[in-house]
């Protein structure tokens, strides 16, 4: 490590945990002031699609830093603002022709909240107000998007500032121990969004909001097939919202713009951010269907606002990443070197019986670990082995990003999701590193595992 990240340091975030000092990046690696390289497994937090340091979008970014950087809302259109709005309603799903852009996740999520709230509002029906999420799921650190949220560490300290909305269980069918066939268990899934809709007062349900794959709190969770159309259908029979939070899933990440579109879905609002703006600039936004923004509009407009929103240097760093994500082909790259990566780690799987679960579509994956792949059960918390693996593969110079899959207190998931831009070669030499890693955890834990050959 570097003299630097020895000394004292006036910054502050979640811990007080210290790391080098970052001196560059280029395409899926970092390096440290010390001239450390790490790959970078997990794109940031699931940001860098694109991958560091791209010359045509950093070109773009100086170009229009050489006509302005700013220039607020109320005051002037942009040219990047409207052609990148452009772009992204010609991707999104029919109808869908407004953007409301923004400069992250958890503000696109709370702008889609508002959103359907004045919806509700102008069409005469002020009693929908309750919003039905997924537990456990994460959709933003604000006290709004954590209204939403089902994450116990993150929700606990603020539950008194809080009106916390109903929630039903997220589709977790790899730990179900029944005699239901996926379509079965989707579908029963599905029914417990109907049976919370009933329960509420389908005249007081405003909207249904999740991550078609899921995000930090699930680790890339897929539920089965049946369950998204199921879903369509039970909000459309009551009036309800479908509320989409492609913040980690979009942008193309799962091979799609959208990851609705694996299931032909058209969810009413989109939030997305993440690889959107790819790590380039604070950048997200909001998608929504006309005749929503047009009922918003006629009365009296949306009330609701951010100081960046539409900001010309993000949105020309989020215009030159879409144009490389669709120019480069990177959609259907991600499918194909997803699903090289899932076979791999579910090789690792094979060899490590302590890896329970592998998971996720195009390079949004991830793996869980147990200490019984029969029961599911997770290993006891206080071995601290979400922690444990990451920093394990940091010091071998791979990042990957951990969470806690049961509730935020229990359990261990690991996503690994590089840049889109991701080789076969360079897949093969994040497996390495990470099979590296799993041998380290298991000779210290004494558990079986067969190295590869």
């Amino acid at each position: 490590m570097d003299r630097r990240a020895e000394q004292e340091s006036r910054l502050f975030y979640q811990t007080g945990l210290r790391r080098p000092l970052l001196d560059r990046a280029e395409g899926i690696y970092l390096w440290d002031t010390s001239g450390k390289r790490y790959l970078d497994a997990a794109s940031g937090a699931m940001v860098s699609n694109i991958g560091h340091s791209n010359p045509r979008v950093l070109e773009a970014m100086h170009r229009q830093m050489q006509r302005a950087t700013f220039g607020y809302r109320l005051h002037f259109e942009n040219d990047p603002a409207e052609r990148l709005a452009g772009l992204i309603a010609g991707l999104s799903p029919a109808g869908h022709e407004r953007v409301f852009f923004v400069s992250g996740g958890s503000e696109a999520v709370e702008s889609c909240l508002k959103l359907a709230r004045q919806y509700a509002v102008a069409r005469g029906q002020p009693e929908r107000w309750q919003v039905i999420s997924r537990s456990p799921c994460y959709h933003g650190s604000t006290l709004g998007a954590l209204a939403v949220t089902s994450y116990q560490p993150l929700n606990e300290p603020f539950e008194p500032m809080l009106r916390s909305m109903p929630k039903i269980p997220a589709p977790r069918c790899y730990l179900d121990r029944d005699e239901l066939t996926d379509e079965e268990r989707g579908l029963r899934y599905a029914g417990l969004l109907r049976d919370k809709i009933i329960e509420l007062g389908p005249e007081s349900v405003l909207a249904f909001i999740m991550e078609p794959v899921g995000g930090a709190s699930t680790g890339a969770l897929v539920a089965p097939d049946c369950y998204y159309p199921r879903v369509r259908e039970i909000c459309d029979e009551f009036g309800v919202l479908l509320i989409y939070d492609e913040v980690m899933s979009g942008a193309g990440r799962t091979g799609r713009f959208l990851a609705a579109e694996h299931w032909n879905i058209e969810p009413d609002i989109v939030a997305l951010a993440k690889g959107f703006g790819a790590g380039y600039a604070p950048l997200g936004a909001m998608v929504a269907h006309d005749r929503i923004i047009n009922a918003v509009l006629d009365d009296g407009g949306f009330q609701h606002g951010h100081t960046y929103a539409g900001n010309p240097l993000a949105c020309a760093a989020g215009l030159a990443v879409m144009e490389e994500i669709l120019g480069q082909n990177l959609m259907p790259r991600a499918e194909q070197t997803g699903r090289l990566l899932k076979n791999e780690l579910r090789r690792l799987a094979q060899r490590y019986p302590f890896i329970g679960d592998v998971r996720g579509k195009g390079l949004l994956l991830a793996f869980e670990i147990v200490s019984d792949r029969v029961t599911m059960e997770p290993f006891p918390a206080a071995m601290n082995l979400d922690q444990r693996l990451v920093e394990i593969a940091y010091e071998k110079g791979l990042i990957i990003y951990s969470r806690r899959p049961r509730d935020g207190i229990a359990g261990e998931h690991f996503m690994v999701c590089p840049p889109m831009i991701t080789t076969d070669e360079q897949v093969a030499e994040i497996v390495t590193l990470l099979d590296e890693s799993l041998a380290v955890m298991a000779a210290e834990l004494k558990l079986p595992a067969e190295r590869f050959g």
